[in-house]
């Protein structure tokens, strides 16, 4: 039996993407999806995905996530559903610290939770598959999920690939230690060129414990994420691999009606804390996993936070 045929049908006239799709009202709404080459089932009786990415040029962080998109809206449209791809700001405080950028940041997270859930709601779409890559868009997206309250996945876009320098392999926290040994002369010009020409050698975030490798965890541990997708680096092929399975998941969510906060419970929360100190992870998990819980209606600040 085909797979189409195992899976129950979606009742449409119970999601949001009914009030752009449905009924001879909504036919200039039609008129616009028709123009992007959309038919009538992926229209009027599909379930509307919106594939949400902070992808950009910025940095290495976000720019596979693009690629991993097209992996999701793939994984979507198998199961059933019609994938709408947008993207939001980020900030990657790569970039942005150690000069004025760095008064952007945390500020971007709160930019990234408005804007996809405006974007959500302005198009009345039915569940999200979220894809971020670096420090403040991974709290952002999740933020987003939960205050909106539709079937959502979360996917980390995965962590950079070491370099090499002198026989070991090196990642951007050696170039931040190179600045120092370059200032009292133990590095020379040269040296300190060759390291940060092989640092970064490919796409992904900062290859360490750091904020964006530390949400990930998260992602993982409040259940937002499918189990072991955090872990690959961003240009691997099974990376590919789980963004897909995530557009298959999000739609099982719509099937069975399962929300974030049905899962993003305080215990989940209690949960990722504890994976934070557990791991040694970054101290902004005690800004980002307060701000998810209060997105989901949960009282848990800095205080509980430590208490963990």
């Amino acid at each position: 039996m085909p797979d189409d045929a195992r899976r129950p049908a979606i009742d449409k006239s119970r999601l949001p993407s009914r009030h752009v799709t449905v009924g001879p009202e909504r036919a200039p709404h039609r008129a616009f999806l028709y123009s992007m080459g959309l038919t009538r089932e992926q229209i009027e009786d599909q379930p509307i995905i919106g594939v949400a990415t902070t992808w950009n040029e910025a940095a290495p962080c976000n720019i596979a996530l693009s690629r991993q998109a097209q992996a999701a809206k793939k994984g979507v449209a198998a199961a059933g559903g019609t994938p709408r791809e947008f993207t939001t700001i980020t900030v990657t405080d790569g970039i942005a610290m150690g000069h004025e950028g760095m008064k952007s940041s945390l500020v971007s997270r709160e930019v990234i939770a408005d804007s996809v859930e405006l974007t959500m709601r302005g198009h009345c779409y039915d569940a999200m598959v979220g894809l971020a890559g670096c420090d403040k868009s991974l709290p952002g997206l999740m933020m987003a999920m939960l205050r909106l309250n539709v079937p959502s996945v979360f996917m980390y876009g995965g962590s950079i690939l070491p370099g090499r320098f002198k026989g070991k392999d090196v990642t951007i926290g050696n170039v931040f230690e190179a600045v120092g040994a370059h200032n009292v002369g133990d590095l020379s010009d040269e040296e300190l060129h060759e390291l940060e020409c092989v640092a970064c050698p490919s796409s992904g975030s900062c290859g360490g414990l750091f904020t964006a490798n530390t949400m990930a965890c998260v992602s993982e541990a409040i259940g937002l994420a499918l189990p072991g997708s955090a872990g690959a680096p961003a240009p691997y092929d099974s990376r590919d691999a789980y963004a897909e399975a995530s557009g298959e998941a999000v739609m099982e969510l719509i099937r069975r009606n399962i929300r974030p906060r049905d899962i993003v419970t305080r215990k989940a929360i209690e949960n990722a804390a504890m994976v934070v100190a557990a791991a040694g992870g970054s101290t902004n998990g005690s800004l980002h996993i307060p701000a998810i819980a209060h997105e989901a209606g949960i009282d848990f600040d800095i205080h509980a936070f430590g208490e963990i």
